[in-house]
């Protein structure tokens, strides 16, 4: 009977040495998959974070274009009224005004597009006409710039409009 009673407790703590195993076992995949979820969910808002960063400078970006878009002509103008040969003091006024406007340009990181001399890229240039070279030059470079392209870093916001040598 002594030993039966022995022989049942040792089953006893046995079995509920098992379940304390199984229970810590549990436990364990539990604190595991909590560790897991848990480092998913930091993973996502990080990648959120950075996708809503990007969208944030795509859409500055956009707007900053839009409004250029609209300013670039006034460039063009003052390029134009440079070329027609005005006197000294105007000519003079309009170049610091055309100082000024580049200045403003550079400082939102818009570049100018100056293909001149350079092979025809499709990438930033519109070739709007052909025309025949002189002696020694190469079909398939620009010859003349018509209208300034301009981007802001790589993209481009106005293509340059070039007439390539034929």
């Amino acid at each position: 009977m002594k030993d039966e009673k022995k022989t049942e407790q040792k089953v006893e703590e046995i079995l509920e040495q098992a379940q304390e195993n199984n229970e810590i076992e549990k436990l364990q995949a539990q604190v595991e998959d909590y560790k897991n979820k848990w480092m998913r969910s930091v993973a996502e808002f990080d990648n959120y974070k950075k996708r809503n960063a990007k969208m944030w400078q795509e859409a500055f970006n956009e707007g900053i274009s839009s409004v250029i878009l609209k300013i670039l002509p006034v460039g063009d103008n003052l390029d134009w009224a440079l070329s027609i040969g005005l006197d000294e003091k105007t000519q003079e006024g309009i170049k610091n005004i055309k100082k000024k406007y580049d200045e403003t340009l550079k400082s939102m990181d818009i570049e100018e597009i100056n293909p001149l001399g350079l092979e025809f890229d499709p990438n930033t240039s519109e070739a709007v006409m052909m025309v025949d070279g002189e002696e020694g030059e190469e079909s398939g470079v620009v010859k003349q710039v018509l209208q300034k392209g301009y981007k802001i870093k790589e993209k481009v916001i106005r293509y340059a409009k070039v007439s390539v040598i034929k």
